[in-house]
Formats: structure tokens, C-alpha cells, sequence
């Protein structure tokens, strides 16, 4: 049953890399564009990584179940190469996402600053700016960037700001949109790199508890 692990783990890892990517706050900022220009999505090479790990990890599991019923030294060796491979890439995954976690945050929120500048501009009315930027502020709740512009937008700029109930409100409750992107990747990035530890920590157990079914099976066809 141990053997069972990683289909339960590759389930667990696909389950959670298919809901960060259909999230509707991720997709509804990534799927932006400004122009010409795409919102980054970096953000989602870190997410299809775990969907290729996760459905690998799952065929896996079958192959070292098989290969355990069978007493078979070969699937069980391939199985072992199939773990490390695949904890390659789970590391890989992880140094990833520690390098890129600042990145993908300040790629966005420049993204977002061209698309605040561009509302507030004049002739905002021949590009699709001001669409970008209401899709932000609904989708984070938030308004304007995190500097003296964007603190006093909510006051002269209604049209692009969530409404709040009162005029006192847009006073006590600031809210950066700079500040939401940050919490919302850094959230994402974090849930990513708790899955890929508890992975990382089953497929270790399971490289080790192949090693000895295939040591015992090879010591057993001696006698």
C-alpha cells in the first residue's frame, strides 16, 4: 500500500496545479493585454511544472504498484529512475519559484502602472487602459498604485475605483493595488512551494522504499 503514495501525492499536486491555474484573480490579470502587449505570465511556468509532475507522478504509481506485485527488479529499478527524475524536476521547480517569487510580482504591477498611466492620460479613450485597470481594481479590490497619485485616485477618479460606501471609507481604507499584487502571488507562490516540499519529502520515501523491495527480491531469487 505504501507503493500507493505517489498516485495519492500526484493526485494531491494535480488537483491543487489546476485550481492555481484556473483561478479567476490569476486569470483574470493574466489574460490581460494592453495594446499589443500581454500581461506577464510567468507565473504559470511554475504551475505547469506541477501539472506535469503531478499527472507523471500518478502513471508512476501504477508502474511501481505493478512492478511490486510482480516482484519484478526491472519496474522497480524504473520506477526509482522515474522518482529521481522526477524529484529533479520538483527541485528545479522550487529553485524556480525562489528566484522568480520578487520577479513575477514587479513584472505585474509594471504592467498595471503602464495601464494607470495610460487611464489617466487624456486620450485614455483610444487605448484600452482604462479597461485594464477597473479589471484590476475589481478583481483585487484595490485602487491605484502605491504612491501619492494612487492614494488620492479613489477621491478624483470614481470611474475607475471599486465604490465604497462613504467618502470617510476611501480615507481610512487605502488600498494599494501594488500591495494586493504582492499578496496575491506571494499566497499563490507560497501554496506552490508547500506542495512541492510535501512531494518532495513523499518521493523521497518512496525512492528509499523501492531500493529495499528491490534488494529483497534480488536477495530472495539468490535462494
Amino acid at each position: 500500500f505504501s507503493l500507493l503514495f505517489p498516485q495519492l501525492a500526484g493526485g494531491i499536486i494535480l488537483g491543487v496545479a489546476l485550481w492555481l491555474r484556473h483561478d479567476s484573480q490569476t486569470t483574470n490579470i493574466l489574460y490581460l493585454q494592453l495594446g499589443d502587449k500581454q500581461a506577464p505570465n510567468t507565473f504559470y511556468v511554475g504551475i505547469y511544472i506541477l501539472i506535469a509532475v503531478g499527472a507523471v507522478m500518478m502513471f508512476v504509481g501504477f508502474l511501481g504498484c505493478y512492478g511490486a506485485i510482480q516482484e519484478s527488479q526491472c519496474l522497480l529499478g524504473t520506477f526509482f529512475t522515474c522518482l529521481v527524475i522526477l524529484f529533479a524536476c520538483e527541485v528545479a521547480a522550487g529553485i524556480w519559484g525562489f528566484v522568480n517569487k520578487d520577479q513575477i510580482a514587479k513584472d505585474v504591477k509594471q504592467f498595471y502602472d503602464q495601464a494607470f498611466q495610460q487611464a489617466l492620460m487624456a486620450d485614455s479613450e483610444s487605448s484600452n487602459g482604462k479597461a485594464v485597470v477597473k479589471t484590476f481594481h475589481e478583481t483585487l479590490d484595490c485602487c491605484g498604485p502605491d504612491n501619492a497619485i494612487g492614494a488620492f485616485t479613489p477621491l478624483w477618479r470614481d470611474d475607475l475605483c471599486p465604490k465604497k460606501d462613504s467618502f470617510l471609507k476611501n480615507l481610512v481604507e487605502p488600498s494599494s493595488c501594488h500591495r494586493k499584487i504582492d499578496e496575491l502571488f506571494s499566497g499563490k507562490l507560497y501554496l506552490i512551494g508547500i506542495a512541492a516540499i510535501v512531494v518532495a519529502v513523499i518521493m523521497i520515501f518512496e525512492m528509499i522504499l523501492s531500493m529495499v523491495l528491490c534488494c529483497g527480491i534480488r536477495n530472495s531469487s539468490v535462494y
